[in-house]
């Protein structure tokens, strides 16, 4: 592929921006002070702080294996296939999530449409469930994503560079008009119990169950299209660095702005029973400014629609370069001989889906499956990027970042309290989806004659016994956070802190010398002859 194929930095960022800004902003800030009060615009600053921390090392593993669908192999050429597996299944069960949460968006926005003639789409949802007749409008929007990317690739970014710009366009709108037209500073409240109404804990819980952690996950849409971007060694760091600052802002803005424009009258019972179904839709009713209401709506289907389109081709290639890894039917890695896309793959995803928003109905309960699952296919980031420099000092890397030995630790405990954060029993829940997975890679295994068996399962011993401890830790955790209370709040932070430290030492130890990370070499080379390349160029 030549150069002037490849994305520019600019076009990166519009990708990651445009994949970033979905259904969060549109629920995320009602959600969160629904939870924490004024206070939740601390929980986006720390949800923030989490994936970029967590985002910093996978800018060095990235530039050194620039290739489609990466985040679904680097865990495989540090530790072998076992843990490989795990990452990628929890990577995918996460991209798998987005498709339907996109789409429960869309429905839910539709419920309330105030026009007459639209009194038909009040069915959609009762007491923020999707109802059977609004999962029916779910599964029609899942197979109008799917379509979308059947096609080329070309249709593809065509629709989403269209869209990014009235995606990009509209938050930052909504933020002028609703400060301009109702500023009420007096919500924040004058003294810490008003701006904390329901204790700490609430803040901390909402960067996983408002879908705050969710709202910042796209920078991974960047790493996974690797062996796409000019000059990876730089612009990949440089795009995920500006697209999460530029997003960071504009949810912050946005959360602030929901904030002081409520009138103080609707707060007379307390942050917890303002109850939308289209949070800034009806906050602009409320207002009186129908005509950002109306464009509201329509960005209820612009914006989820962006990201459902972009992450079907995501989640495409996470499933099938997991085939690529060896422990699953090898139709699913099949790629179209015309426009090289995953079509099996797809249509696959498209049926799980469906089968995932049948069991979480609400757009929250999606948000935080997907935060708990993409936060353990995360954990692995900081302990290969460590791994590696262990096991392969003598690897190429185009960026070797200098903070590492802080940030790899810092990252895998603050991913490990945001899934504490996501509350029993949705933690269990999660887990369990992905331990769902290794029967799966048994089977394939036993194919193989067990080949290696004992050093990959030596090496990914970690991650199992970590998610039964975690398991375990949310069940017994505090109150706060849906445990039993057997360790009260805050302790159970520091228990966690101290425990997952553990974990990360014995995980970032444990990587091993197999022949996939042979096959990484290789892929290594290939990186370094194209940064000489553009270096020489």
């Amino acid at each position: 592929m030549h150069n002037h194929r490849k994305m520019s930095l600019f076009s990166i960022v519009m990708m990651a921006l445009s994949a970033l800004i979905g259904s969060g902003w549109l629920f995320g800030s009602w959600e969160a002070s629904k939870l924490a009060g004024p206070a939740a615009i601390l929980s986006w600053a720390l949800g923030g702080l989490i994936i970029g921390a967590i985002a910093y090392n996978y800018v060095e593993i990235g530039t050194m294996f620039p290739e489609s669908g990466g985040m679904s192999k680097y865990a495989q050429y540090s530790h072998g296939s076992l843990l490989g597996f795990i990452a990628g299944w929890a990577n995918w069960v996460s991209l798998v999530t987005i498709i339907p949460i996109e789409a429960v968006a869309t429905v839910q926005y539709m419920s309330t449409w105030p026009w007459e003639w639209a009194n038909w789409t009040r069915q959609f949802v009762a007491h923020g469930q999707v109802t059977t007749s609004g999962l029916m409008v779910v599964f029609v929007i899942i197979i109008i994503f799917t379509l979308i990317n059947y096609g080329s690739i070309t249709l593809m970014t065509h629709f989403t560079s269209l869209i990014s710009l009235f995606k990009i366009g509209l938050p930052i709108l909504t933020i002028i008009i609703l400060t301009c037209s109702s500023f009420h500073p007096g919500n924040y409240g004058s003294n810490l119990q008003e701006f904390f109404p329901y204790g700490t804990a609430p803040v901390l819980a909402a960067t996983s169950v408002a879908g705050i952690i969710f709202s910042f996950n796209a920078f991974q849409t960047v790493i996974n299209m690797g062996s796409e971007i000019k000059k990876p060694e730089r612009y990949i760091g440089l795009g995920i660095t500006i697209s999460l600052l530029i997003a960071g802002v504009i949810y912050l803005l946005l959360q602030s702005a929901f904030i002081t424009s409520i009138p103080p009258k609707s707060l007379a019972n307390g942050w917890q029973h303002i109850t939308f179904d289209s949070p800034f839709a009806d906050l602009a009713i409320l207002l009186g400014i129908n005509w950002l209401a109306i464009l509201l709506y329509i960005d209820a289907f612009v914006s989820p629609f962006g990201t459902g389109v972009s992450f079907v081709a995501s989640a495409a290639r996470a499933l099938a370069a997991m085939e690529d890894n060896g422990h699953l039917p090898h139709f699913l890695g099949k790629m179209n001989s015309k426009y090289r896309i995953p079509r099996i793959a797809m249509v696959v995803n498209a049926i799980l889906s469906m089968v995932m928003v049948a069991l979480f109905r609400s757009w929250s309960l999606l948000a935080t499956v997907l935060s708990a699952a993409t936060l353990i296919a995360y954990l692995t980031g900081p302990v290969t990027a460590v791994a590696l420099r262990k096991i392969g000092p003598q690897l190429f890397r185009p960026i070797k970042l200098k903070h590492l030995s802080v940030v790899a630790p810092l990252s895998f405990v603050l991913a490990s309290l945001a899934i504490y954060w996501s509350m029993w029993p949705t933690t269990i829940e999660v887990i369990g989806i992905i331990l769902l997975g290794l029967p799966i890679y048994l089977f394939y295994e036993q194919k193989n004659h067990f080949q290696q068996f004992r050093l990959h399962w030596q090496a990914s011993l970690w991650m199992i016994v970590y998610l039964i401890v975690i398991s375990l830790l949310s069940y017994g955790g505090s109150h706060e956070f849906g445990g039993q209370n057997w360790l009260h709040y805050p302790w159970d932070q520091l228990v966690i802190v101290v425990i997952s430290l553990g974990f990360y030492y014995w995980g970032s130890h444990s990587g091993v010398i197999t022949a996939d990370f042979e096959q990484a070499k290789k892929l290594n080379q290939k990186a370094k002859r194209l940064a000489q390349k553009d270096n020489a160029e």
